[in-house]
């Protein structure tokens, strides 16, 4: 089995909620079990201001499905939980589940890029990661977290 760590996102319809909702559903995949999930946390939005902030967590998922499978199954979920794909990058969405990273592969499609692009200077990201991963965990081609948790300020990132 590979262990996989999923971002979690949500600003819109009880975000909260959708959390609770969208790890229940990823918890149950097929071959698939939970090992960890760390605090919920809040953020500013990345994108237009004028949004409501997020609440994002981050999730280790011990998974026999391969990082495809995966995907397929994650924005499913998403949209179960009512997920509309506008567009519009970085936009107000009722769920966003991300691959952050799948064991120490690599992989780079229009698709799919693992590990997750951009999640080195995202603290909403690092920060719920270190709360489940080791320190000495290997981002493949960015460094060991620790590294990058001591170059990405919290910017305004909270535990709820």
């Amino acid at each position: 089995m590979t262990v996989a760590y999923i971002g979690f996102g949500s600003n819109l319809g009880d975000p909260t909620g959708q959390i609770a909702r969208a790890r229940e559903a990823v918890s149950g995949l097929p071959e698939s079990e939970e090992v960890a999930f760390s605090s919920l946390y809040r953020s500013d939005p990345m994108g237009p201001p004028d949004q409501p902030r997020y609440i994002n967590a981050v999730m280790a998922l011990r998974t026999r499905l391969p990082p495809f499978t995966l995907l397929n199954c994650l924005q499913k979920i998403e949209n179960d939980q009512g997920r509309v794909r506008t567009g519009e990058r970085w936009g107000p969405r009722t769920l966003d589940l991300d691959i952050l990273l799948y064991g120490r592969a690599c992989i780079r499609t229009q698709t799919l890029t693992i590990p997750h692009y951009g999640m080195a200077q995202r603290p909403f990201v690092l920060y719920p990661l270190a709360e489940i991963a080791p320190e000495t965990l290997l981002i493949p081609g960015q460094g060991r977290l620790a590294m990058l948790l001591r170059n990405c300020p919290k910017q305004g990132v909270e535990r709820v």
